[in-house]
């Protein structure tokens, strides 16, 4: 059991690195890009000094309603393939590019909508 001053196992043995919390939205804006393959848009991020992401949904968007309707913490790997293949994860959403020079894949951890980032620039 995990003491409440320890670091979480992703961060401490998994070597997974923070780099944001997406939070769902139904407002528009400031900033918005649009990710036209998933149907939604993000902001927030390049502003915010503690990794804020606002995401805003179409209402047509392929994404399930966990992560369209639950905020999400995101983590930096180094290999993304190589973590779904270690971890015994539901995938929510298969590995990606939803911008140039970055990979995600959205999975659910402990009933958590929980996105794995692969950068390859």
């Amino acid at each position: 059991m995990r003491k409440d001053s320890e670091l979480p196992q992703a961060t401490m043995e998994w070597g997974w690195r923070y780099h944001h919390i997406g939070v769902p939205t139904s407002r528009k804006m400031p900033g918005e890009r649009y990710i036209a393959h998933l149907k939604f848009y993000v902001s927030g991020f390049p502003e915010s000094p503690v990794g804020v992401e606002w995401m805003r949904f179409e209402p047509d968007c392929p994404l399930p309603d966990l992560i369209q309707n639950t905020t999400h913490v995101a983590f930096e790997v180094d290999d993304l393939d190589l973590e779904l293949k270690r971890h015994d994860f539901k995938i929510l959403a298969p590995p990606n590019p939803p911008s140039d020079g970055v990979r995600v894949a959205m999975v659910e951890i402990n009933g958590a909508p929980v996105e794995l980032m692969e950068f390859t620039v």
